[in-house]
């Protein structure tokens, strides 16, 4: 029998066994759709993430006072709007005399950051307000302006503000060359970020008088920009030896913490292909679930057709036939799921995360959106076609190993 004549005995059977085979077909649906989205939209957040490495700053290092707590303890650490007391765990300027050592960083910036009271307008609000070092900061920073400039080195009373302060936090926008109050003190905002936050900008110095709970020459944190991020982890070996000898700690009791913007956002995308494995993971049982339903429908399919087969075996029909119409048979509905389940999981990673809205990480899936790649299409496809044949195999060989004579009397 040519394999032309073999697939259209197995449409036949898929369009005379209409109930069963749609609802079978519909497992497979649902498996191929479950997978086809969540990895499309996982690959869009990493592809997201992936973006903005770049725009993170490679060659950037954060020193924190403090160790992390993923290093399993931590110490007492300033909070926002407190000073430094005796015993407590601070960044100083013994702390950035020790870096202008060596020789593989360029740039330093310190920051302290608060929390502030602000006035425009009639209206009052508390944002958080961070001090930097206005010398270097526009050299070191990753943010992007929208509107005026950035800090000078000779700036004062002046500001740089989010964008979604300047926008909507207060009843009128809140423009360049306008007076804002902080703390009872005016500033002119000389720049706005290309953002969503409420944060305030202000030379360290001016943050010092504005932040009256914070000390002279403690620091929140220090920021440092490296000559070649190339040496990346020779320059955080180097700190952390340098830093360890001038505050007289070991591993032990190491009291800062040294981070990466490159480390950190690898680390990010390495957790999001973790998760997208798990949850694709989950949604793969239920292709499982589809391949028992073709099982099934084989299996009925093969009782309900043994007098037919018993007629064509009769006829000259050979059992490499029969076991080819079978197979065709459980191949069409793995296709046709397939196919249908693709277009079905495009559409949901497309509208899922929107449906869904809010903010945090499903915010963040809708800002992402997805990412629908020709691997993940041919892995869902394969898949579901290879379960659908594999399906019917066993199935198909009882089919094909039916004496004509026995085949003939089944009622």
């Amino acid at each position: 029998m040519k394999l032309a004549r073999a697939f259209k005995h197995a449409l036949n059977l898929v369009m005379h066994s209409k109930l069963r085979s749609w609802l079978t077909i519909i497992g497979i649906v649902i498996g191929v759709a479950s997978v086809v989205s969540i990895m499309s939209i996982g690959a869009g957040l990493e592809q997201d993430i992936t973006s903005q490495l770049g725009g993170l700053g490679a060659d950037l290092l954060t020193i924190t006072p403090g160790l992390s707590k993923a290093s399993g303890f931590s110490h007492k650490m300033p909070s926002d709007g407190g000073s430094a007391t005796e015993g407590e765990v601070v960044l100083d300027r013994t702390d950035v005399q020790v870096l202008k050592g060596i020789p593989e960083i360029l740039l330093i910036d310190t920051e302290i950051r608060g929390s502030a009271e602000v006035y425009y307008l009639g209206k009052r609000g508390s944002v958080t307000l961070t001090g930097v070092d206005q010398k270097v900061w526009a050299q070191i920073t990753t943010s992007e302006m929208r509107d005026g400039r950035i800090l000078g080195p000779a700036d004062q009373n002046v500001i740089v503000i989010g964008g979604r302060l300047a926008d909507d936090y207060f009843e009128r926008p809140l423009g360049i060359n306008k007076m804002i109050t902080i703390e009872g003190s005016s500033f002119r905002v000389v720049g706005i970020l290309d953002d969503q936050s409420t944060n305030i900008y202000m030379p360290i110095q001016m943050a010092y008088h504005v932040l009256d709970d914070k000390e002279n020459d403690v620091y929140d944190s220090i920021t440092v920009k490296i000559k070649n991020e190339d040496k990346l982890d020779y320059v955080i070996e180097t700190i952390e030896h340098k830093l360890m000898m001038t505050r007289h700690v070991t591993d032990r009791d190491k009291d800062f913490t040294i981070s990466s913007s490159r480390q950190m956002g690898e680390m990010k995308s390495e957790m999001v292909s973790s998760l997208t494995t798990f949850l694709t993971a989950i949604a793969a049982v239920a292709l499982l679930v589809g391949a028992v339903g073709i099982a099934n429908t084989m299996f009925t399919s093969v009782l309900e057709k043994t007098k037919e087969i018993g007629i064509m075996k009769a006829l000259g029909a050979r059992n490499k036939d029969i076991l080819a119409i079978f197979l065709l048979n459980a191949f069409l509905i793995g296709l046709i799921g397939g196919i249908i389940g693709i277009i079905l999981g495009y559409l949901l990673s497309s509208i899922l995360p929107t449906l869904m809205g809010g903010g945090g990480f499903i915010g963040r899936l809708a800002s992402a959106g997805s990412v629908v790649t020709l691997e993940s299409v041919l892995l869902s496809l394969s898949v579901a076609v290879g379960i659908g044949t594999l399906s019917g195999a066993i199935p198909a060989y009882q089919a094909s190993k039916l004496k004509p004579v026995d085949a003939l009397r089944y009622e």
